[in-house]
């Protein structure tokens, strides 16, 4: 539900406009140097503030509640809190009778009878990906040697950022992108096929960030026109490196020592300032409607910071899993 990992195991919790949204982790190894200020520059790089991102800005000041004492991980459960402080809430009282259309609020009202807390979207809020992206750079310490970095590359069709962002701000209408994350520095050896393959559980964890609506590794889609000659990766040494890169250096579900590289598809906003339409259960028609409150055109542009969390997550349990159970030659 609220859960993933096997060892480096996480719980994610709070609302976007409730008093906090936080993170526990369970299986940090002890003895890790770790205190707020580690946290902050990927926690600065989610925030808002450039165009085409929401007015909305927080503090984001990470609150280690637990598992850290003397800035060192204890091996307990560590606990990061971040304080909810700058809402609107008012925003969303239309949201009772008026779901917008492309967001969750009419399939939460649904599932949870009514008893959801529908205020910026509750749990299910872009706002817990603060909690996330503390977890991962927590997980980054775990995967010490390795870096994982992401980018933007492409914005509403354009590779041109800049161009794409200053488009949508004079449409006032939202744009999604594309995301590629590449990890370089891990062993040969990592995940566990077949339902804990590196692709299933990066993409189990890409998934859970919200406006995610695909992936692809390697050479992904592409894949399908080409030839197995050509698509094959020739190794090249005792090492396993590859002469081409198309399996995204991943076979059988499992890490072969090549960079790892994926692309993940980000829909636009749907909270867009666009009229739009949408079922009025209160006068049981459909209405025009204006989505209130402070959004993103361009939420691409606070992802890679979050991807970068999602895979350095995934990998971090990957690894410990394959130190636990591994017997090395």
């Amino acid at each position: 539900m609220n859960t993933f990992g096997t060892i480096f195991r996480l719980s994610i919790f709070g609302e976007s406009h409730g008093s906090l949204v936080g993170v526990t982790i369970d299986g940090v190894p002890a003895g890790i140097s770790l205190s707020a200020n580690d946290l902050l520059p990927d926690l600065e790089r989610r925030k808002a503030g450039a165009a085409g991102t929401t007015p909305r800005k927080e503090e984001d000041m990470p609150n280690l509640a637990t598992g850290v004492f003397n800035d060192t991980t204890t091996g307990a459960p560590l606990t990061v809190l971040f304080q909810n402080n700058n809402t609107r809430s008012g925003d969303y009282e239309a949201l009772r009778a008026t779901p917008r259309p492309g967001h969750a609020d009419f399939v939460l009202d649904r599932k949870f009878n009514g008893f959801n807390d529908y205020r910026g979207g509750g749990h299910s809020s872009g706002r817990l990906t603060v909690a996330l992206v503390a977890a991962g750079m927590i997980a980054k310490k775990v995967l010490k040697g390795m870096t994982v970095e992401a980018r933007l590359i492409e914005a509403g069709g354009n590779t041109d950022i800049e161009a794409a962002i200053a488009k949508a701000v004079a449409d006032q209408d939202s744009i999604g992108g594309i995301v590629e994350c590449r990890v370089n520095g891990l062993p040969v050896g990592l995940g566990e096929p077949f339902f804990n393959s590196i692709e299933s559980t990066i993409a189990h964890m890409a998934f859970s960030i919200p406006a995610i609506k695909g992936i692809e590794f390697g050479s992904g889609f592409a894949a399908a026109k080409m030839t197995g000659s050509t698509h094959n990766d020739a190794i090249i040494d005792e090492a396993g490196n590859t002469a081409t890169n198309h399996a995204g250096g991943i076979n059988g579900g499992i890490t072969n020592g090549n960079e790892l590289v994926f692309r993940i598809a980000v829909k636009p906003t749907s909270s867009t300032p666009k009229e739009q339409h949408t079922w009025n259960k209160t006068t049981q028609s459909v209405e025009q409607f204006t989505v209130k409150g402070r959004h993103d055109l361009c939420i691409a542009l606070r992802v890679p910071v979050v991807a970068e969390a999602a895979a350095a997550i995934a990998l971090a349990d990957a690894l410990l899993m394959h130190n636990a159970t591994s017997t090395h030659r």
